[in-house]
Protein backbone atom coordinates (compact mmCIF):
# COMPACT_ATOMS: atom_id res chain seq x y z
CA UNK A 1 0.00 0.00 0.00
CA UNK A 2 1.37 3.73 -0.65
CA UNK A 3 1.04 6.38 1.25
CA UNK A 4 -2.21 7.95 0.06
CA UNK A 5 -4.04 4.53 0.66
CA UNK A 6 -2.43 4.32 3.82
CA UNK A 7 -3.97 7.61 4.81
CA UNK A 8 -7.10 6.62 3.21
CA UNK A 9 -7.19 3.87 5.54
CA UNK A 10 -6.05 6.34 8.20
CA UNK A 11 -9.20 8.69 7.75
CA UNK A 12 -11.51 6.03 7.18
CA UNK A 13 -10.74 4.98 10.87
CA UNK A 14 -10.43 7.95 12.20
CA UNK A 15 -13.62 9.36 10.75
CA UNK A 16 -16.16 6.85 11.84
CA UNK A 17 -18.69 8.56 14.42
CA UNK A 18 -17.38 6.65 17.56
CA UNK A 19 -13.91 7.33 17.15
CA UNK A 20 -14.43 11.33 16.50
CA UNK A 21 -16.66 10.91 19.90
CA UNK A 22 -13.48 9.61 21.49
CA UNK A 23 -11.39 11.80 19.87
CA UNK A 24 -13.61 15.16 20.95
CA UNK A 25 -13.49 13.25 24.62
CA UNK A 26 -9.97 13.09 24.44
CA UNK A 27 -8.93 16.45 23.62
CA UNK A 28 -11.35 18.07 25.88
CA UNK A 29 -10.26 16.06 29.02
CA UNK A 30 -6.38 16.82 27.49
CA UNK A 31 -7.31 20.66 27.51
CA UNK A 32 -9.07 20.45 31.09
CA UNK A 33 -6.27 18.64 32.49
CA UNK A 34 -4.15 21.04 30.59
CA UNK A 35 -5.60 24.17 32.25
CA UNK A 36 -6.00 22.62 35.80
CA UNK A 37 -2.52 22.66 37.50
CA UNK A 38 -1.75 19.66 39.81
CA UNK A 39 -3.05 16.95 37.33
CA UNK A 40 -1.11 16.03 34.66
CA UNK A 41 -1.56 14.11 31.58
CA UNK A 42 -0.16 11.00 32.96
CA UNK A 43 -2.94 11.12 35.94
CA UNK A 44 -5.87 11.61 33.51
CA UNK A 45 -5.05 8.59 31.64
CA UNK A 46 -3.85 6.38 34.43
CA UNK A 47 -7.53 7.41 35.62
CA UNK A 48 -9.04 6.56 32.27
CA UNK A 49 -7.58 3.78 30.96
CA UNK A 50 -9.72 1.70 33.26
CA UNK A 51 -12.58 2.79 31.04
CA UNK A 52 -10.94 1.50 27.96
CA UNK A 53 -11.17 -2.44 28.51
CA UNK A 54 -14.88 -1.75 27.15
CA UNK A 55 -13.93 -0.37 23.89
CA UNK A 56 -12.35 -1.15 20.55
CA UNK A 57 -8.09 -0.47 20.59
CA UNK A 58 -8.75 2.47 18.27
CA UNK A 59 -10.82 4.19 20.33
CA UNK A 60 -8.42 3.47 23.64
CA UNK A 61 -5.72 5.00 21.34
CA UNK A 62 -7.21 7.98 19.93
CA UNK A 63 -8.68 8.88 23.49
CA UNK A 64 -5.76 8.64 25.27
CA UNK A 65 -3.59 10.55 22.88
CA UNK A 66 -6.15 12.94 22.41
CA UNK A 67 -5.48 13.96 26.23
CA UNK A 68 -1.91 13.65 25.85
CA UNK A 69 -1.86 16.69 22.94
CA UNK A 70 -4.87 18.46 24.35
CA UNK A 71 -2.93 19.06 27.40
CA UNK A 72 -0.27 20.82 25.83
CA UNK A 73 -2.43 23.15 24.41
CA UNK A 74 -4.41 23.49 27.25
CA UNK A 75 -1.16 24.49 29.73
CA UNK A 76 -0.81 27.77 27.73
CA UNK A 77 -4.34 29.20 28.09
CA UNK A 78 -3.80 29.40 31.98
CA UNK A 79 0.18 30.50 31.44
CA UNK A 80 -1.31 33.35 29.61
CA UNK A 81 -4.19 34.23 31.02
CA UNK A 82 -3.52 33.56 34.99
CA UNK A 83 0.39 33.37 34.94
CA UNK A 84 -0.31 29.54 36.30
CA UNK A 85 1.06 26.56 34.37
CA UNK A 86 -1.54 23.93 33.99
CA UNK A 87 1.05 21.83 32.79
CA UNK A 88 4.76 21.53 33.24
CA UNK A 89 5.44 21.88 29.14
CA UNK A 90 3.95 24.96 29.60
CA UNK A 91 5.91 26.96 32.27
CA UNK A 92 7.89 28.82 30.40
CA UNK A 93 5.09 30.31 28.36
CA UNK A 94 4.12 32.22 31.83
CA UNK A 95 7.68 34.48 31.10
CA UNK A 96 5.96 36.21 28.04
CA UNK A 97 2.85 35.21 27.50
CA UNK A 98 1.78 36.63 30.79
CA UNK A 99 3.38 40.10 30.24
CA UNK A 100 1.21 40.33 26.85
CA UNK A 101 -1.64 39.81 28.61
CA UNK A 102 -0.52 42.71 30.78
CA UNK A 103 0.00 44.65 28.09
CA UNK A 104 -3.93 44.14 27.07
CA UNK A 105 -2.12 41.65 24.12
CA UNK A 106 -3.86 38.33 25.85
CA UNK A 107 -5.49 37.71 22.51
CA UNK A 108 -2.69 37.73 20.29
CA UNK A 109 -0.59 35.91 22.63
CA UNK A 110 -3.70 33.07 23.01
CA UNK A 111 -3.65 33.28 18.99
CA UNK A 112 -0.77 32.55 18.08
CA UNK A 113 -0.29 29.78 20.80
CA UNK A 114 -2.87 28.36 19.36
CA UNK A 115 -1.75 28.52 15.71
CA UNK A 116 1.88 27.33 16.32
CA UNK A 117 0.73 24.41 18.10
CA UNK A 118 -1.38 22.88 15.19
CA UNK A 119 1.34 24.23 12.85
CA UNK A 120 3.70 22.27 15.40
CA UNK A 121 1.58 19.11 15.75
CA UNK A 122 0.81 19.07 11.93
CA UNK A 123 4.20 19.14 10.80
CA UNK A 124 5.44 16.82 13.50
CA UNK A 125 2.65 14.82 12.13
CA UNK A 126 4.32 14.44 8.78
CA UNK A 127 7.93 13.39 9.78
CA UNK A 128 6.12 10.73 11.73
CA UNK A 129 4.75 9.95 8.76
CA UNK A 130 7.66 9.87 6.55
CA UNK A 131 10.35 8.49 9.20
CA UNK A 132 7.96 5.63 10.92
CA UNK A 133 8.64 3.47 8.19
CA UNK A 134 11.80 3.06 7.48
CA UNK A 135 12.24 3.32 10.97
CA UNK A 136 10.34 0.15 11.17
CA UNK A 137 12.50 -1.66 8.19
CA UNK A 138 15.68 -1.03 9.99
CA UNK A 139 14.44 -2.42 12.90
CA UNK A 140 13.58 -5.33 11.61
CA UNK A 141 17.23 -6.11 10.97
CA UNK A 142 17.29 -6.42 15.18
CA UNK A 143 17.61 -8.98 16.99
CA UNK A 144 17.57 -9.98 20.68
CA UNK A 145 21.12 -8.07 21.36
CA UNK A 146 20.10 -4.98 19.55
CA UNK A 147 16.94 -4.82 21.38
CA UNK A 148 18.68 -4.90 24.73
CA UNK A 149 21.13 -2.42 24.15
CA UNK A 150 18.60 -0.11 22.46
CA UNK A 151 17.09 -0.32 25.52
CA UNK A 152 19.70 -0.03 27.86
CA UNK A 153 21.07 3.64 25.85
CA UNK A 154 17.25 4.68 26.04
CA UNK A 155 17.23 3.96 30.03
CA UNK A 156 20.74 6.15 29.84
CA UNK A 157 19.68 8.76 27.90
CA UNK A 158 16.94 9.33 30.16
CA UNK A 159 18.36 9.69 33.65
CA UNK A 160 21.05 11.58 31.56
CA UNK A 161 18.35 13.93 30.59
CA UNK A 162 16.84 14.71 34.17
CA UNK A 163 16.88 17.60 35.68
CA UNK A 164 17.70 16.20 39.22
CA UNK A 165 20.54 13.82 40.64
CA UNK A 166 22.17 11.52 38.40
CA UNK A 167 22.41 8.56 40.97
CA UNK A 168 19.28 9.28 42.12
CA UNK A 169 17.76 8.48 38.48
CA UNK A 170 19.65 5.61 37.94
CA UNK A 171 18.56 4.46 41.72
CA UNK A 172 14.38 4.84 40.08
CA UNK A 173 15.79 3.08 37.00
CA UNK A 174 16.99 0.23 38.75
CA UNK A 175 13.81 0.14 41.51
CA UNK A 176 11.82 -0.04 38.00
CA UNK A 177 13.54 -3.10 36.68
CA UNK A 178 12.87 -4.37 40.27
CA UNK A 179 9.08 -3.94 40.34
CA UNK A 180 8.80 -5.23 36.70
CA UNK A 181 10.28 -8.44 37.55
CA UNK A 182 8.04 -9.18 40.19
CA UNK A 183 5.52 -11.93 39.42
CA UNK A 184 6.18 -15.25 36.97
CA UNK A 185 9.49 -15.58 35.63
CA UNK A 186 9.55 -14.89 31.86
CA UNK A 187 11.23 -18.29 31.08
CA UNK A 188 11.14 -20.54 34.05
CA UNK A 189 7.16 -19.84 34.88
CA UNK A 190 7.95 -19.87 38.74
CA UNK A 191 6.75 -16.67 41.09
CA UNK A 192 9.75 -14.68 42.11
CA UNK A 193 9.93 -11.76 44.41
CA UNK A 194 6.26 -12.55 45.47
CA UNK A 195 6.87 -13.33 49.14
CA UNK A 196 4.36 -15.58 49.14
CA UNK A 197 1.29 -12.98 47.98
CA UNK A 198 -0.90 -14.53 45.23
CA UNK A 199 -2.09 -11.23 44.23
CA UNK A 200 1.45 -10.67 42.82
CA UNK A 201 1.56 -13.30 40.77
CA UNK A 202 0.75 -11.69 37.47
CA UNK A 203 2.91 -8.90 38.92
CA UNK A 204 2.33 -5.19 39.96
CA UNK A 205 -0.24 -3.26 37.67
CA UNK A 206 0.90 -0.16 35.77
CA UNK A 207 -2.20 1.57 36.87
CA UNK A 208 -2.20 1.33 40.91
CA UNK A 209 1.84 2.29 40.44
CA UNK A 210 0.73 5.07 38.39
CA UNK A 211 -1.86 6.27 39.87
CA UNK A 212 -0.25 6.08 42.96
CA UNK A 213 2.78 7.59 42.05
CA UNK A 214 1.77 10.72 40.30
CA UNK A 215 -2.41 10.75 41.27
CA UNK A 216 -2.27 10.28 44.62
CA UNK A 217 1.02 11.90 45.30
CA UNK A 218 0.21 14.95 44.01
CA UNK A 219 -2.73 15.28 46.30
CA UNK A 220 -0.93 14.56 49.24
CA UNK A 221 1.74 17.25 47.95
CA UNK A 222 -0.92 19.61 47.22
CA UNK A 223 -2.26 19.38 50.89
CA UNK A 224 0.54 21.40 52.12
CA UNK A 225 1.30 23.58 49.21
CA UNK A 226 -1.01 27.13 49.15
CA UNK A 227 -1.00 28.28 45.34
CA UNK A 228 -2.29 31.71 45.50
CA UNK A 229 -4.36 32.51 42.24
CA UNK A 230 -5.10 35.96 41.19
CA UNK A 231 -6.31 36.29 37.84
CA UNK A 232 -5.08 39.07 35.30
CA UNK A 233 -8.72 40.10 34.55
CA UNK A 234 -8.18 41.80 31.20
CA UNK A 235 -10.49 41.85 28.27
CA UNK A 236 -9.47 39.38 25.86
CA UNK A 237 -9.74 40.82 22.15
CA UNK A 238 -8.43 40.41 18.40
CA UNK A 239 -7.85 36.67 18.90
CA UNK A 240 -6.17 36.58 15.58
CA UNK A 241 -2.32 38.28 15.88
CA UNK A 242 -1.30 40.83 13.31
CA UNK A 243 0.93 40.61 10.34
CA UNK A 244 3.78 41.78 12.32
CA UNK A 245 3.14 39.51 14.99
CA UNK A 246 3.03 36.84 12.40
CA UNK A 247 6.20 37.94 11.12
CA UNK A 248 8.03 38.11 14.59
CA UNK A 249 6.75 34.78 14.56
CA UNK A 250 7.34 32.52 11.58
CA UNK A 251 10.96 31.50 12.40
CA UNK A 252 10.02 30.92 15.95
CA UNK A 253 7.27 28.59 15.16
CA UNK A 254 9.44 26.74 12.00
CA UNK A 255 12.86 26.26 14.86
CA UNK A 256 9.96 25.31 17.13
CA UNK A 257 8.71 22.54 15.25
CA UNK A 258 12.21 21.31 14.47
CA UNK A 259 13.21 21.15 17.67
CA UNK A 260 10.26 19.51 19.62
CA UNK A 261 9.58 17.03 16.87
CA UNK A 262 13.46 15.79 17.41
CA UNK A 263 13.70 16.11 21.43
CA UNK A 264 10.59 14.31 21.44
CA UNK A 265 11.99 11.39 19.67
CA UNK A 266 14.56 10.97 22.74
CA UNK A 267 14.10 9.46 25.45
CA UNK A 268 13.54 11.67 28.34
CA UNK A 269 13.35 14.52 25.96
CA UNK A 270 9.19 15.14 25.67
CA UNK A 271 7.70 18.49 25.70
CA UNK A 272 9.44 20.03 28.57
CA UNK A 273 12.86 19.94 27.37
CA UNK A 274 11.70 21.13 23.98
CA UNK A 275 9.68 23.94 25.32
CA UNK A 276 12.79 25.61 27.55
CA UNK A 277 15.44 24.62 24.69
CA UNK A 278 12.86 26.55 22.17
CA UNK A 279 12.75 29.43 24.02
CA UNK A 280 16.49 29.37 24.80
CA UNK A 281 17.41 29.58 20.76
CA UNK A 282 14.88 32.47 20.48
CA UNK A 283 16.46 34.54 23.10
CA UNK A 284 19.65 34.06 21.97
CA UNK A 285 19.34 34.45 17.67
CA UNK A 286 17.29 37.50 18.59
CA UNK A 287 18.28 40.99 17.53
CA UNK A 288 16.81 42.46 20.45
CA UNK A 289 17.01 39.37 23.25
CA UNK A 290 15.74 42.38 25.88
CA UNK A 291 12.34 42.19 25.22
CA UNK A 292 12.02 38.55 26.39
CA UNK A 293 10.47 38.72 29.45
CA UNK A 294 8.51 41.95 28.35
CA UNK A 295 6.39 40.57 26.25
CA UNK A 296 7.85 39.05 23.27
CA UNK A 297 5.54 37.25 20.93
CA UNK A 298 8.57 34.96 19.98
CA UNK A 299 9.00 33.55 23.51
CA UNK A 300 5.01 32.29 23.28
CA UNK A 301 5.14 31.01 19.72
CA UNK A 302 8.30 29.14 19.94
CA UNK A 303 8.24 26.74 23.15
CA UNK A 304 3.99 26.54 22.38
CA UNK A 305 5.09 25.01 19.03
CA UNK A 306 7.52 23.10 20.41
CA UNK A 307 5.58 21.05 23.35
CA UNK A 308 3.00 20.15 20.67
CA UNK A 309 5.70 18.77 18.42
CA UNK A 310 6.95 16.88 20.55
CA UNK A 311 4.16 14.84 21.13
CA UNK A 312 4.34 13.68 17.63
CA UNK A 313 7.53 13.18 17.59
CA UNK A 314 7.55 11.13 20.95
CA UNK A 315 4.80 8.50 18.82
CA UNK A 316 8.06 7.27 16.51
CA UNK A 317 10.15 5.10 18.61
CA UNK A 318 6.51 4.26 20.45
CA UNK A 319 5.17 2.81 16.85
CA UNK A 320 8.38 2.08 15.25
CA UNK A 321 10.80 -0.02 17.98
CA UNK A 322 8.17 -0.36 20.29
CA UNK A 323 9.72 1.65 23.46
CA UNK A 324 7.97 4.07 25.19
CA UNK A 325 10.00 7.47 24.99
CA UNK A 326 8.49 9.30 28.15
CA UNK A 327 5.57 8.49 31.00
CA UNK A 328 3.00 9.51 28.37
CA UNK A 329 4.20 7.02 25.80
CA UNK A 330 4.40 4.12 28.45
CA UNK A 331 0.44 4.24 28.90
CA UNK A 332 0.21 4.00 25.33
CA UNK A 333 2.03 1.15 24.98
CA UNK A 334 0.32 -0.48 27.95
CA UNK A 335 -2.93 0.39 25.96
CA UNK A 336 -1.27 -1.47 23.24
CA UNK A 337 -0.53 -4.79 25.57
CA UNK A 338 -4.07 -4.53 27.04
CA UNK A 339 -5.44 -4.58 24.03
CA UNK A 340 -3.39 -7.80 22.41
CA UNK A 341 -1.36 -5.94 20.32
CA UNK A 342 2.69 -4.79 20.62
CA UNK A 343 3.30 -1.44 19.14
CA UNK A 344 7.01 -1.81 16.91
CA UNK A 345 8.22 -3.14 13.52
CA UNK A 346 5.68 -4.91 12.87
CA UNK A 347 2.66 -3.14 13.55
CA UNK A 348 2.77 -0.77 10.42
CA UNK A 349 3.06 -4.53 8.68
CA UNK A 350 0.07 -6.48 10.67
CA UNK A 351 -1.87 -3.94 11.81
CA UNK A 352 -1.99 -0.91 9.78
CA UNK A 353 -5.53 0.33 10.59
CA UNK A 354 -4.39 0.92 14.09
CA UNK A 355 -1.32 2.98 12.97
CA UNK A 356 -2.94 5.03 10.51
CA UNK A 357 -5.76 5.19 12.53
CA UNK A 358 -3.77 6.85 15.54
CA UNK A 359 -1.54 8.80 13.47
CA UNK A 360 -4.75 10.79 11.36
CA UNK A 361 -6.87 10.70 14.08
CA UNK A 362 -3.78 13.34 16.01
CA UNK A 363 -4.38 15.58 12.97
CA UNK A 364 -8.06 15.59 13.58
CA UNK A 365 -7.69 16.01 16.81
CA UNK A 366 -5.12 19.04 16.49
CA UNK A 367 -8.23 20.97 13.77
CA UNK A 368 -10.30 20.10 16.96
CA UNK A 369 -8.46 21.86 19.18
CA UNK A 370 -7.38 25.10 17.28
CA UNK A 371 -11.15 25.69 16.68
CA UNK A 372 -11.87 24.53 20.20
CA UNK A 373 -9.40 26.31 22.40
CA UNK A 374 -10.26 30.14 21.48
CA UNK A 375 -13.74 30.15 21.95
CA UNK A 376 -13.87 28.25 25.13
CA UNK A 377 -11.16 30.41 27.22
CA UNK A 378 -13.27 31.87 29.39
CA UNK A 379 -14.81 28.51 30.38
CA UNK A 380 -10.99 26.69 30.92
CA UNK A 381 -9.87 30.61 33.02
CA UNK A 382 -13.95 29.83 35.35
CA UNK A 383 -12.41 26.54 36.22
CA UNK A 384 -9.78 27.68 37.93
CA UNK A 385 -11.83 28.52 40.66
CA UNK A 386 -12.87 25.61 41.55
CA UNK A 387 -10.94 25.24 45.08
CA UNK A 388 -8.37 22.68 45.57
CA UNK A 389 -10.78 21.26 48.79
CA UNK A 390 -13.31 19.93 45.79
CA UNK A 391 -10.79 19.35 43.24
CA UNK A 392 -8.53 16.89 44.96
CA UNK A 393 -11.09 14.57 46.80
CA UNK A 394 -12.33 14.00 42.80
CA UNK A 395 -9.31 13.13 42.12
CA UNK A 396 -8.29 10.51 44.66
CA UNK A 397 -12.08 9.34 44.48
CA UNK A 398 -11.38 8.42 40.37
CA UNK A 399 -8.07 7.18 41.64
CA UNK A 400 -9.54 4.92 43.98
CA UNK A 401 -12.30 3.88 41.34
CA UNK A 402 -9.67 3.29 38.63
CA UNK A 403 -7.69 0.87 40.55
CA UNK A 404 -10.07 -1.67 41.50
CA UNK A 405 -12.23 -1.53 38.68
CA UNK A 406 -9.15 -3.38 37.03
CA UNK A 407 -9.54 -6.29 38.62
CA UNK A 408 -11.78 -6.05 41.11
CA UNK A 409 -9.54 -6.31 43.79
CA UNK A 410 -8.88 -4.28 46.77
CA UNK A 411 -5.14 -5.44 46.70
CA UNK A 412 -4.86 -3.13 43.88
CA UNK A 413 -6.19 -0.67 46.10
CA UNK A 414 -3.63 -0.84 49.00
CA UNK A 415 -1.11 -1.01 46.22
CA UNK A 416 -1.87 2.35 45.15
CA UNK A 417 -1.92 3.88 48.10
CA UNK A 418 1.35 2.15 48.85
CA UNK A 419 2.58 3.61 45.57
CA UNK A 420 1.16 7.03 46.75
CA UNK A 421 3.10 7.77 50.09
CA UNK A 422 6.42 6.46 48.09
CA UNK A 423 5.58 8.77 45.26
CA UNK A 424 5.26 11.86 48.30
CA UNK A 425 8.22 10.90 50.18
CA UNK A 426 10.21 10.34 46.13
CA UNK A 427 8.85 14.03 45.74
CA UNK A 428 10.08 15.10 49.35
CA UNK A 429 13.63 13.69 49.04
CA UNK A 430 13.93 14.88 45.21
CA UNK A 431 13.65 11.46 43.81
CA UNK A 432 11.65 11.62 40.10
CA UNK A 433 9.35 8.83 39.22
CA UNK A 434 9.70 8.85 35.49
CA UNK A 435 12.75 6.51 35.23
CA UNK A 436 11.01 4.37 37.42
CA UNK A 437 7.95 4.07 35.37
CA UNK A 438 9.72 4.18 32.55
CA UNK A 439 12.02 1.00 33.67
CA UNK A 440 8.91 -0.53 34.95
CA UNK A 441 7.41 -0.96 31.51
CA UNK A 442 10.83 -1.64 29.31
CA UNK A 443 12.08 -4.16 31.95
CA UNK A 444 10.31 -6.96 31.65
CA UNK A 445 11.61 -6.30 27.37
CA UNK A 446 14.99 -5.62 28.77
CA UNK A 447 15.02 -9.35 30.41
CA UNK A 448 13.42 -11.07 27.82
CA UNK A 449 16.22 -9.67 25.16
CA UNK A 450 19.00 -10.28 27.78
CA UNK A 451 17.73 -14.13 28.49
CA UNK A 452 17.16 -14.38 24.34
CA UNK A 453 20.39 -12.94 23.41
CA UNK A 454 22.19 -15.26 26.23
CA UNK A 455 20.18 -18.38 25.11
CA UNK A 456 21.22 -17.57 21.18
CA UNK A 457 25.36 -17.27 22.66
CA UNK A 458 25.05 -19.86 24.73
CA UNK A 459 26.12 -18.06 28.16
CA UNK A 460 28.73 -15.53 26.28
CA UNK A 461 28.12 -12.03 26.37
CA UNK A 462 30.63 -11.12 24.03
CA UNK A 463 27.66 -11.23 21.47
CA UNK A 464 26.57 -7.54 22.52
CA UNK A 465 29.86 -6.89 21.61
CA UNK A 466 30.33 -8.84 18.19
CA UNK A 467 27.60 -7.11 16.87
CA UNK A 468 28.26 -3.67 15.51
CA UNK A 469 25.05 -2.33 16.60
CA UNK A 470 24.53 -3.15 19.84
CA UNK A 471 27.94 -2.76 20.45
CA UNK A 472 28.11 1.31 19.23
CA UNK A 473 24.82 1.52 21.56
CA UNK A 474 26.26 0.02 24.75
CA UNK A 475 29.39 1.84 24.05
CA UNK A 476 26.99 5.44 23.69
CA UNK A 477 25.64 4.44 26.98
CA UNK A 478 28.71 3.62 28.66
CA UNK A 479 29.98 6.77 27.89
CA UNK A 480 26.89 8.87 28.83
CA UNK A 481 26.54 7.30 32.09
CA UNK A 482 30.67 8.23 32.33
CA UNK A 483 30.26 12.01 31.63
CA UNK A 484 27.71 12.21 34.13
CA UNK A 485 29.24 9.72 37.34
CA UNK A 486 33.06 11.29 36.88
CA UNK A 487 32.14 14.72 37.92
CA UNK A 488 30.06 13.79 40.24
CA UNK A 489 32.75 11.18 41.81
CA UNK A 490 35.42 14.19 41.51
CA UNK A 491 32.51 16.38 43.36
CA UNK A 492 32.20 13.97 46.32
CA UNK A 493 35.89 13.76 46.65
CA UNK A 494 36.65 17.39 46.49
CA UNK A 495 34.24 17.20 49.40
CA UNK A 496 35.95 15.00 51.74
CA UNK A 497 39.19 16.45 51.34
CA UNK A 498 38.12 19.32 52.23
CA UNK A 499 36.47 17.86 55.73
CA UNK A 500 39.59 15.47 56.20
CA UNK A 501 42.17 19.61 55.50
CA UNK A 502 39.24 21.09 58.80
CA UNK A 503 39.68 18.54 60.71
Amino acid sequence: MGIIDNLLLGFQIALMPVNLLFCFVGVVIGTLVGVLPGIGPVGAMALLLPTTFGISLHSSLIMLAGIYYGAMYGGSTTSILVNIPGEAASVITCIDGYQMARQGRAGPALGISAIGSFIGGSLSLIGLMLIARPLANVALEFGPPEYFALMCAGLIILTYLTQGSIVKSLMMALVGILLGSIGLDVVMGLPRFTFGINELTDGVGIIPLVMGLFGISEVLTNIETEIKREIFYTKIKNIWPSIKDYAQSKGAIIRGSLIGFFLGILPGGGAILASFLSYAVEKKISREPERFGKGAIEGVAGPETANNAAAGGAMIPLLSLGIPPNVVMAMLFSAFIIHGVQPGPMLMKNSPDVFWGLVVSMYVGNAMLLFLNLPLIGLWVQLLKIPYRILMPMILLFCLIGAYSVNNSAFDVMLMVFFGGVGYLMRKFGYEATPLVLAFVMGPLLEQNLRQSLLISKGSFSIFISRPISAVMLSVAFLLLLTNILPFMKGKRRKVDEILKEE
